[in-house]
């Protein structure tokens, strides 16, 4: 090739003309920056080129504004022994290539960081791209060529295609599909179709991202929120009772209302010795004595119990068991859920304060109500429960009597022998009068050395054997007295009330306590019948 100075300065690019050393003989205005390199011997690829005629190279040029050229050269020989080295300036097709390449890269960076898979749809509406890594732990070649309904198990309602049959830009999209091991996956989508020339739809394209762990966390926070409301439900029923009596009736309901239970049964655990007893219940309920036995030992019962779906726990005060909820659920409805669970043992919490409360109640009642020595009722209580059994009696024309008893020479126990062996005394009268009288009846230590029984429903026929027969065992108090001179007995004075009367009660209590001061003032150590009231309706008669 024969080229000189003025076919140089003709090439549109850079262009050098080199002897057979490799130095310069000429070159043209753009060949500038490429002839520094080579004087500077900054040209690496010079020696192949000037080895292998026809050979070509790229090679990045530092330029002297700033920046790179980067050139690819080939070399031609020339006549002579010259080699010729052309250039073609390729710096903007690499700078694009490279950008398109990263712009690329970043996409699918970009593309695989915000979603957990892509994938395209075809017109056939079979999955003909997923994303290399593969989804719903399948390959991506096991899902090409499959449909995305047969992993679907709840799609959002979105009034229209969804996401994989999307004609319109979609944006997450709630989607419940079927992971390869069978377990649902909640997946976020969002999705564009794809059409072709003449506008037809020619498939759909999209990212999913999987969002399970978020919708747990979501349902389990709604189903603790809800729980918590249903607690304060059943909290806020129970305290706004003022009776503490009612309370334990109030927490039956609201938690068989709470928990959607048939019934509820609320035992309690009323001393340490004693068995559990039913306080309240609500609804229909099975016999829970078999629930109840396992309490020994275990704390919770879930399970089918005849015709029953049973849930059941034991209620606690301070680590100690102090009664049990029980529900219960016709077997038709749906089993118990770990939300039932968790509320009935939040229950059981409640209903072991309420009980505690209860039973502080009943104790400082029955302190208030009772002697505080022989356990009997005291004065109170006893005029008021036979006031009210007195109103009841009066209205049914039933009869009824009152005795009263007052020890015959205590105070010479108390003087001679001291008061431990005279509370001694008192506890043996006390047993005494219990074992001479019926449950229904009452018996009550009214102060000091007096006591009173009430008889229920007894004909005077009946009084009077009652009062013979505490004589006759009052002998055996001789033990306590205080000398022979002074021995210790009793005197009783009785009043009866046949049914149809009009008397008041206080009428009775005096007439009563007007027979027993009769004995005192007479010798002591008997008993007397007081005269019928004055608004008796058979005169009655005395004894």
């Amino acid at each position: 090739m024969i080229l000189g100075p003025e076919g140089l300065n003709a090439f549109p690019g850079p262009a050098l003309l080199l002897d057979r050393d490799g130095d310069i003989v000429a070159a043209n205005q753009r060949a500038e920056p490429l002839a520094a390199a080579v004087a500077q011997g900054r040209l690496g690829c010079l020696a192949a080129l000037t080895a292998q005629p026809g050979s070509s190279s790229v090679e990045s040029l530092p330029m002297a504004g700033g920046g790179t050229l980067i050139l690819d050269l080939v070399s031609i020989p020339a006549e002579g022994g010259f080699l010729v080295v052309f250039g073609r300036d390729v710096t903007l097709e690499r700078n694009l290539r490279a950008a398109l390449v990263e712009s690329r890269q970043r996409y699918k960076d970009l593309v695989e960081i915000s979603s957990d898979f892509a994938w395209e749809v075809g017109a056939d509406g079979h999955f003909v791209f997923v994303s290399p890594k593969g989804a719903l732990g399948f390959a991506a070649d096991e899902l090409v060529g499959r449909r995305p309904s047969d992993f679907i198990l709840k799609e959002e309602s979105t009034h229209g295609p969804g996401p994989f049959e999307a004609v319109s830009p979609v944006e997450d999209i709630e989607v419940w599909m079927r992971q390869s091991d069978g377990v649902s996956v909640c997946l976020l989508a969002s999705s564009t179709p794809i059409r072709g020339d003449g506008g037809e739809w020619r498939g759909a394209r999209g990212v999913c991202r999987d969002v399970t762990q978020e919708r747990l966390r979501d349902a389990a926070l709604s189903r603790a929120n809800n729980r918590e409301r249903l607690l304060s439900y059943i909290v806020r029923t129970i305290r706004d009772e003022v009776d503490p009596a009612d309370m334990l009736k109030a927490a039956a309901e609201a938690t068989a209302r709470a928990l959607g239970a048939s019934g509820c049964q609320i035992f309690r655990i009323k001393a340490e010795d004693s068995d559990f007893d039913l306080s309240a219940s609500y609804g229909e309920a099975g016999d829970a004595k078999a629930v109840l036995d396992t309490f020994e030992g275990s704390d919770h019962y879930d399970t089918e119990l005849g015709d029953w779906r049973v849930l059941a726990t034991v209620s606690r005060y301070r680590q100690s068991i102090n009664g049990a909820v029980v529900l219960w659920r016709q077997m038709a409805r749906a089993a118990w859920s770990d939300d039932d669970r968790l509320l009935i043992d939040d229950v059981a919490n409640q209903v072991g304060l309420a009980a505690e409360q209860i039973t502080n109640h009943e104790r400082v009642l029955k302190l208030s109500r009772t002697d505080g020595l022989t356990g009997l009722f005291n004065r109170r209580a006893f005029f008021e429960e036979i006031a009210r059994r007195f109103s009841r009696l009066s209205r049914e024309g039933r009869p009824a009597a009152l005795i009263y008893v007052d020890l015959d020479n205590f105070k010479a126990v108390n003087d001679v022998h001291g008061h431990q062996a005279g509370d001694q005394a008192l506890l043996a009268v006390r047993d005494l009068l219990l074992q001479h009288t019926r449950p229904i009846d009452l018996v009550a230590r009214l102060g000091g050395d007096e006591f009173a029984i009430w008889l229920e429903a007894a004909e005077e026929r009946i009084a009077v054997k009652r009062c013979q027969d505490i004589l006759a065992a009052a002998k055996d108090l001789a033990c306590y007295s205080g000398s022979p001179e002074k021995p210790l007995g009793c005197s009783l004075g009785v009043a009866v009330h046949d049914g149809s009367a009009h008397e008041a009660i206080e009428e009775l209590i005096a007439r009563a306590d007007g027979a027993m001061y009769e004995v005192k003032r007479s010798g002591k150590g008997a008993w007397r019948m007081a005269p019928p009231s004055a608004k008796s309706g058979d005169g009655g008669h005395s004894a």
